[in-house]
């Protein structure tokens, strides 16, 4: 009996999964696939409007149910926490609190990604790049966790209360497109808005992000999910979910719908290697 498809997705906060990689995510799930979640955070350090809140009791508790929300649009078999704090854009207060994310060990979140990895028996694991997409500090650190995770899964000395050895056949690392970040680059300065004061809290560096390219080895056409992204997204409502398909915002991504971008980290890719359009070719 040939082993059900199974994909992990290692990332940071609740909205990760819906605004980066949730086509993909999306996909994968219609086609039968067991696709699951590890978020290392409840994206504790968001900011989030007051009327957002009403019937929570924490920001916490509020980006969870949003979370839970768009794993069932996205089709997720289930989502795991690691169970750290938010640490926040660098500089913010954040950063400092004990239990923020960053100032945990890298080995030590490896060890709870393994033990997920162990557990489900992935043959793809997916995180973001190596700069965390728009240089996030839990973004990075996540990333380089799942990396050694993903080393030392099969490694029988490594935290074996973990669970027995387990080798996933791929790591990808989700990609965003540089020609985004020039084109919203261009398209901020003509609006007279400043593109190294982006998003919501104005701290995303569009020019420097724009200035960083990683190769594409998969491109994955999602445009028969693209609905269920959507919903995914707009149940993020705290963090504009709902705004992101209207307005200024909405037309500059929607040039971009339907394909999301990945790197192969493992296995290596070769000089004659050509983009695939499946994250199981490992041709």
């Amino acid at each position: 009996m040939n082993k059900q498809k199974t994909i992990l997705a290692v990332l940071a906060h609740p909205d990760d999964e819906s605004f980066g990689m949730g086509g993909t995510l999306a996909l994968y799930a219609s086609r039968g696939a067991d696709v699951y979640l590890a978020c290392a955070t409840r994206g504790e350090a968001g900011t989030v409007d007051d009327e957002h809140l009403k019937g929570f009791t924490t920001i916490a508790e509020l980006r969870e149910g949003e979370l839970r929300c768009a794993a069932g649009h996205l089709g997720l078999k289930d989502v795991f926490f690691l169970g750290y704090r938010d640490s926040g854009m660098p500089g913010m207060v954040d950063n400092q609190h004990p239990e923020a994310q960053i100032n945990h060990p890298i080995e030590e979140v490896a060890a709870k990604v393994v033990r997920h990895i162990r557990e489900v028996k992935p043959d793809v694991v997916l995180t973001f790049d190596p700069i965390g997409g728009y240089r996030h500090p839990d973004h990075i650190h996540i990333h380089n966790a799942t990396v050694l995770a993903f080393e030392k899964a099969a490694d029988a000395s490594f935290h074996p209360e973990a669970g027995a050895p387990y080798q996933p056949s791929a790591l990808y690392y989700h990609t965003i497109p540089r020609g985004l970040f020039k084109f919203g680059v261009r398209l901020l300065r003509l609006f007279g808005k400043d593109p190294r004061k982006w998003g919501r809290n104005g701290d995303i560096d569009l020019v420097s992000l724009a200035e960083v390219d990683f190769p594409v080895h998969a491109r994955i056409d999602y445009k028969s999910v693209t609905e269920r992204k959507e919903q995914a997204s707009a149940c993020h409502a705290s963090q504009g979910g709902g705004q992101m398909r209207r307005g200024f915002v909405g037309t500059f991504f929607r040039m971009f719908d339907g394909i999301e971008t990945f790197m192969r980290a493992y296995p290596p890719v070769g000089p004659e290697f050509r983009v695939k359009k499946d994250l199981f070719d490992l041709s």
